[in-house]
């Protein structure tokens, strides 16, 4: 008996510690957007290619897919921008949300200024 108790506990802190996560490095120190909470889209824009991340932080994108641009990173970072992509299909996979290099999409709609400065947090490069 104690030894499944024993084995329960094992691997219930294992899979707690498989969906825990990780935290990765940060791009970078600031970004702007349209808010305070980054919460209101800046700008539509379309992939000009196909862009496969290096790691969590990032989102594959498909050339033609449409990304809804949420915060412009500043400072060392400034080559990547904060989105979310969905597939061609609503309802065939959720949105995507996570970073992409600024240079695999055009700028097709711009819908809020982003002149709101903020601080990045470690939840913004925090990978599950």
């Amino acid at each position: 008996m104690a030894f499944r108790l024993i084995f329960a506990l094992c691997v219930m802190l294992f899979l707690a510690v498989c969906e825990a996560g990780k935290q990765m490095p940060k791009l970078s120190n600031k970004k702007l957007c349209a808010d305070s909470e980054c919460s209101h889209p800046i700008l539509i824009a379309r992939a000009l290619q196909d862009y496969y991340p290096g790691d969590c932080r990032f989102i594959p994108i498909r050339q033609g897919q449409l990304v809804y641009v949420y915060a412009m990173l500043k400072d060392r970072g400034n080559l990547f921008w904060a989105g979310s992509v969905q597939s061609t299909y609503y309802g065939e996979q959720e949105a995507r949300i996570g970073h992409f290099p600024s240079s695999v999409v055009e700028e097709t709609h711009a819908l809020m200024p982003a002149t709101t400065e903020v601080k990045t947090t470690n939840w913004d490069f925090y990978c599950n």
